[in-house]
């Protein structure tokens, strides 16, 4: 991309430039029948483009819920609006219990569950021989001396299965596989092991592993956003349909809900928790695509897209203030920019988008909205406390519990006589506790069979079991009960979270675009475990041993799962 294609882009998504009037419906309508004449039958959909795209575009959209995908899609205008022209699944599951950020990622470019991808949460306990009692981030090498989840060198030695770009670099070495992203366990995740380039914002500017040469519009990019954030940013424009959240709620010691995303000079974290970082990873990958002419070499290319905004602003601010709402709004319209500038290049390209997790607005607000059961984790259900509580009455003086909230580990500190009392006593006291839904041990989820229903389904114990690893997992897993937060106290930057195993958390929608494609909508569930399986075959890549199934993106009698 040159330098004033980038800037152009930068311009009309970064900057609180007025939008255009929004009247466009995004879904067509069918044209009215004409009273007393009969209907001519509708013909048959055009086939599904046989021939395998040039370039796969995979895109996710951090806490992008379902819920959130059904409140804003009617006011869709942009990128979003054209993919509603495609396949539609608005009822897409990241299945499993550990709704987290890194167990979601790691399922959707690869068609496993966290259970056989290794990656079980964002952060785990590594209780082997040597390395006892270690808080491991999912994308750390802690065998770096000194790595800590503060400081770690970024790694993808934890998970443990191939990407889909791996699997296409595999068939065909021509392949290149490009992976992008406001976070790096999300461009981790979904780019793999064998990345031609893989880059992520670090809270500073945009870096990738030591070592890699920087590509001249990633430069280009960081100093764009370097002098985006030098300067203030005044406040970006309210959509009408924005008017009637338009609303301060107290959360703690924070204040949300009538944000404009003002920030002053220099603010980074600011930059970070607004639209213009997703508009910034989308005008790299945009360049990327450009410079690198994917899509225009001899085998197929795949360039996956990490959109953070979203779950930053979420946290921040929650999900039903004008901020999220500003936030639909601009998102809509950066992925009308990014799908411009494929279009500019003439590649046939196909796009999947999908979110890595679900949430749940923040506890305040939903009590003021009639959810008077809506409340906080209390201090006595945290690991601390039930931990202290049995060291007490066991005598016990070191360690007994460690982890905060779901996985739950006994100390490696604890006598062996010891560790089997002390689980049945942690046991026995969370299930006494009114938040907690469920208690369950390794024993019992590893015994479990991986569930086969579809996922609205599943138990507690299946959705636990999609997400256990006996080698990472914790001795016992605690769910708390729905519309319980595990957040204890609120403060500013932090209003509400997700990671529980309840829908509002594991529902997200999957949508696939290609132009030529014939558009539908399917209501039932699917998982985002299928979305690999499905995007091999309109490339013709044949894939097995996944956890997910091929979704038939052709509405007519041909079916391209079966090609």
């Amino acid at each position: 991309m040159t330098a004033a294609k980038l800037a152009a882009l930068l311009a009309a998504t970064f900057l609180a430039t007025p939008l255009a009037a929004q009247t466009s419906s995004p879904v067509p309508q069918p044209a009215a029948s004409t009273p007393g004449l009969p209907e001519t039958p509708a013909p048959p959909p055009p086939p599904f483009p046989s021939a395998a795209p040039k370039l796969i575009v995979a895109i996710s959209v951090d806490q992008f819920s379902a819920d959130l995908f059904a409140q804003y899609r009617n006011h869709y205008t942009g990128g979003l609006a054209r993919l509603l022209t495609g396949g539609v699944f608005p009822s897409g599951y990241q299945s499993h219990a550990a709704t987290e950020t890194c167990p979601g990622h790691s399922t959707i470019l690869t068609g496993y569950r966290p259970a056989h991808t290794g990656i079980i949460a964002n952060n785990w306990i590594d209780q082997r021989v040597g390395r006892p009692d270690k808080t491991v981030y999912c994308s750390e090498d802690e065998r770096v001396p000194g790595s800590s989840h503060d400081s770690y060198t970024v790694s993808d030695m934890h998970l443990k299965v191939p990407t889909l770009g791996e699997r296409m670099k595999t068939a065909d070495p021509r392949t290149r596989v490009v992976s992008v992203a406001g976070k790096d366990r999300a461009a981790v995740m979904m780019g793999g092991h064998k990345v031609d380039e893989l880059w992520w914002w670090d809270g500073k500017t945009y870096t990738s592993y030591a070592g890699r040469a920087v590509p001249p519009v990633v430069q280009r990019t960081r100093d764009a956003v370097a002098a985006l954030i030098a300067r203030p940013q005044t406040a970006l424009p309210l959509p009408g349909w924005c008017r009637s959240v338009d609303r301060a709620i107290t959360a703690g010691t924070a204040t949300v809900g009538q944000g404009r995303f003002e920030r002053a000079a220099g603010d980074a974290r600011g930059f970070r928790t607004s639209p213009a970082a997703d508009a910034a990873v989308l005008a790299m990958a945009a360049g990327l695509v450009q410079d690198m002419a994917l899509g225009k070499g001899p085998a197929t290319d795949i360039i996956a897209v990490g959109l953070s905004a979203t779950d930053y602003i979420g946290h921040a601010l929650g999900t039903q203030g004008t901020e999220m709402c500003i936030q639909m709004n601009e998102l809509d319209q950066s992925l009308a920019g990014f799908f411009a500038v494929l279009d500019e290049t003439g590649i046939d390209y196909e796009v999947m988008l999908t979110a890595d997790h679900g949430a749940h607005d923040m506890t305040e607000r939903q009590q003021q909205r009639a959810m008077p059961m809506e409340a906080h984790v209390a201090p006595e259900a945290l690991a601390a406390a039930v931990g202290a509580a049995i060291g007490r009455d066991l005598g016990l003086t070191s360690p007994v519990l460690l982890g905060t909230e779901g996985d739950i580990y006994l100390s490696t500190a604890l006598p062996a006589a010891q560790r089997p009392r002390v689980l049945a006593e942690a046991v026995r006291r969370y299930r006494g506790l009114p938040q907690v839904a469920a208690v369950f041990t390794g024993t019992e989820i590893a015994a479990s069979p991986m569930p086969t229903t579809p996922p609205e389904t599943w138990t507690l114990l299946e959705r636990a079991r999609a997400s256990y690893d006996a080698q990472r997992s914790g001795d016992l897993l605690v769910l708390l009960k729905p519309r319980v937060t595990s957040i204890e106290n609120p403060a500013p930057g932090y209003v509400e979270t997700h990671g529980s195993p309840w829908d509002y958390d594991r529902r997200v929608p999957i949508l696939f675009w290609r132009k030529g494609m014939t558009g539908f909508e399917q209501p039932l569930s699917v998982e985002t475990v299928d979305i690999m399986p499905t995007l091999a075959a309109t490339i013709g890549l044949k894939v097995s041993g996944q956890d997910g199934r091929c979704l038939d993106l052709d509405p007519g009698p041909a079916d391209t799962c079966r090609r």
